[in-house]
């Protein structure tokens, strides 16, 4: 990922707090590579923004597997496992911009209530899923890792519907991608993903690790499907 890269010399690592402190000015952490200690701030200049509304579109066949429940899909479960899986190298990920010390602050995020995961699980093999960042009504996606046919989408889904559910206004996706387009993500410029950010971070909007199939049927139900191109 490139774009909105800034670099400052420090002279003391990042803390947890450094990090809150981006979120909000609409900012985020990432190494160069896995084995760069060094990490650079980045803002995008045009942003990716998943939809929460009618705009999220799901694809018909994807929703025929979420709603056949062939997994099984919880949150926070194992954060530290889904974080080392989304950081490990894969033949379809020869790179990752997680480093020790993100991992480090990953981890320190979720011990204090702000980090979250959703697993996909194959049986008692973990084979997919994500993890964000909480803040008010903001979700900060991070990333997503799949180990098994649509496993990272079939968690994507149970986010969207978990956050609508919970009355989160803000899913930031950081950059908009083509595998993220089929689901309707946005593209917006700073300065409208800025003033969606303010209003979402004055929400009080807490988690629900409930994302069970069975919790959250009504909204899957309820987003808007769509036929594959």
């Amino acid at each position: 990922m490139t774009g909105g890269k800034t670099s400052r010399r420090r002279t003391r690592p990042f803390t947890m707090q450094d990090m809150l402190e981006g979120y909000h000015r609409g900012r985020f952490l990432m190494a160069d590579n896995a084995d760069d200690e060094i990490l650079h701030w980045f803002q995008p200049l045009q942003r990716g923004v998943m939809p929460l509304n009618d705009r999220f579109h799901l694809p018909r066949r994807l929703r025929r597997t979420v709603l056949a429940g062939r997994y099984d899909v919880t949150s926070d479960r194992d954060f530290m496992r889904m974080l080392d899986l989304c950081a490990a190298q894969h033949p379809t990920r020869t790179e990752t911009w997680i480093n020790q010390p993100l991992r480090k602050l990953y981890l320190a995020l979720f011990d204090a209530g702000y980090a979250h995961s959703i697993e996909v699980w194959a049986g008692r093999e973990l084979v997919g899923g994500l993890f964000g960042v909480h803040i008010g009504g903001a979700f900060f996606g991070e990333t997503m890792v799949s180990r098994a046919r649509d496993a990272s989408k079939i968690a994507l889904v149970h986010l969207v519907a978990t956050l609508r559910r919970q009355g989160f206004t803000l899913l930031d996706t950081q950059y908009p991608t083509s595998h993220l387009a089929q689901f309707g993500c946005l593209i917006w410029d700073a300065s409208q993903y800025q003033d969606a950010l303010s209003e979402a971070l004055q929400r009080d909007v807490v988690w629900c690790a409930d994302v069970r199939l069975d919790a959250l049927m009504s909204e899957i139900q309820s987003l808007k499907v769509r036929d594959a191109a």
